[in-house]
């Protein structure tokens, strides 16, 4: 049964990858909703009500019940709204994979970042390596689990993994810009074969934000610059 718009509300912010996410299910999905963004400098208390533990975004509301946390969001999205397309595959084998190597990706792949982003030198350096040798057995687990689905490039709908990785890596180049170049076309050549392939899905260019002003975010947030 489709869900009313005013039964669906989404609290985010449009800088934050996780909450690019969740809106892109819900697109994807076709399930109306309201979005509401929330300035994280003064946070609202009626945000703070729905979320109290870990007062961060994105917050999905739902018939006046809250869920927190993105890949929570996602799962709820898929197990709640029963249409196509499907987020996850149906086997539950092949369920348990994605599962894995979307936490895989969230706890380690993207926990190396901050690493990259605080050092200088040589330390940043040996934090680029490390990022790559995670960025190569996650690539290579992902060719050895999913043969006839990665990457992305003779599908036409997006997936669970496809949903978590290309909010974050499709956005490389404003990283690159501000920050340090962590990957390339020589060294990760498939990786970034699927981001391309990723980039060019119309929701997903949709919902990615602007590169200049994802740039002057990531100068303020990592650099204390200011435009």
């Amino acid at each position: 049964m489709e869900e009313k718009k005013g039964e669906v509300v989404l609290f985010g912010t449009w800088a934050s990858t996780f909450c690019t996410r969740v809106e892109l299910a819900l697109k994807l999905k076709g399930i109306p909703y309201e979005y509401v963004e929330e300035d994280l400098t003064k946070k609202s208390e009626l945000f703070l009500s729905l979320n109290p533990v870990h007062k961060k975004v994105p917050v999905l509301v739902h018939n006046g019940k809250s869920i927190a946390e993105s890949l929570i969001i996602l799962e709820y999205i898929e197990e709640c709204w029963n249409t196509t397309p499907k987020l996850l595959p149906e086997d539950p084998y092949q369920r348990a994979k994605v599962r894995f190597w979307t936490n895989y990706y969230d706890q380690k792949i993207m926990a190396r970042l901050l690493p990259i982003i605080v050092s200088r030198g040589e330390e940043r350096e040996k934090a680029i390596k490390e990022f790559n040798e995670l960025l190569k057995a996650f690539e290579e687990g992902i060719n050895k689990d999913f043969p006839e689905e990665f990457p992305f490039f003779e599908r036409k709908t997006l997936g669970y993994l496809d949903i978590v990785v290309g909010t974050t890596l499709c956005n490389y180049e404003a990283f690159h810009e501000v920050v340090a170049v962590v990957f390339s076309p020589e060294k990760n050549p498939v990786i970034m074969g699927w981001v391309k392939a990723l980039k060019n899905h119309p929701l997903m260019k949709e919902m990615l934000p602007p590169h200049d002003k994802l740039v002057d975010k990531m100068r303020e947030k990592y650099l204390g610059q200011y435009p």
